[in-house]
């Protein structure tokens, strides 16, 4: 289910300023179990629903995090320091710096994918393996790429580092394939993109929900000071 979510997540979080409303739904399988994820864009905030049950809720300009247990009608906040705070100490377990992501690279292979012909291209690591189903047909891609970056922002830009730039691709990424050491492939394919306005009520936390304190995993240290 993490790694679900955060193929998810990065996989939208490439690019430039955020201009307009977006509804992304995708298609996400890597597990065997197929789920599908909703994520919504208003200027700074993000809306990511994984499940009926859960909702997170990211504010970009100040790295907040906002979880919403809609089951039991529970938030819980991260504020952006502590968001910044955890992501530097995960990175802080990684024994290697992640590489500089290559240049997404065309393999001359075609497929159609919901009605658009698409062309394959690839970008490799190390430790990382891409393969972007490119549609340069496709309606306001660039628009739409622009808007899918909300998530390079604030804590997120230390887990995004490496990752490959959507803007060296010549169209919209219907279906991404991610392969990891050790970790099953990883393949969303988008299913539909709107770009209408949204509720400023979807980015907000609904009214009765109980506030749950997050728990002290940092042990009260301060963020780290990045050189």
């Amino acid at each position: 289910m993490k790694s679900l979510r955060l193929i998810a997540i990065t996989s939208l979080a490439l690019l430039g300023p955020v201009r307009a409303d977006l509804t992304i739904v995708q298609k996400v399988d890597g597990t065997g179990n197929i789920q599908s994820i909703t994520m919504k864009v208003k200027g700074d905030k993000a809306r990511i629903e994984v499940s009926p049950q859960v909702t997170t809720i990211i504010d970009a300009k100040t790295g907040a995090i906002t979880n919403l247990l809609n089951d039991q009608k529970i938030v819980m906040t991260i504020p952006g320091d502590k968001a910044k705070a955890m992501a530097e100490m995960a990175k802080s377990f990684v024994k290697q710096e992640t590489p500089e992501q290559a240049t997404p690279k065309p393999t001359g292979k075609k497929e159609t994918i919901n009605g658009y012909e698409t062309e394959e291209y690839v970008s490799d690591s190390p430790k990382f393996h891409a393969s972007y189903w490119v549609a340069t047909t496709y309606p306001d891609y660039a628009k739409i790429l622009q808007q899918m970056s909300i998530l390079q922002k604030g804590a997120f830009a230390s887990i995004t580092k490496g990752m490959p730039d959507y803007r060296a691709l010549p169209g919209m990424p219907l279906r991404t394939q991610v392969k990891m050491p050790d970790q099953p492939e990883i393949t969303s394919t988008i299913e539909s993109v709107s770009l209408a306005p949204l509720p400023d009520a979807d980015f907000t936390v609904p009214a009765g929900y109980s506030e749950m304190k997050m728990p002290d995993i940092l042990g009260n240290k301060p963020a780290p000071v990045e050189p």
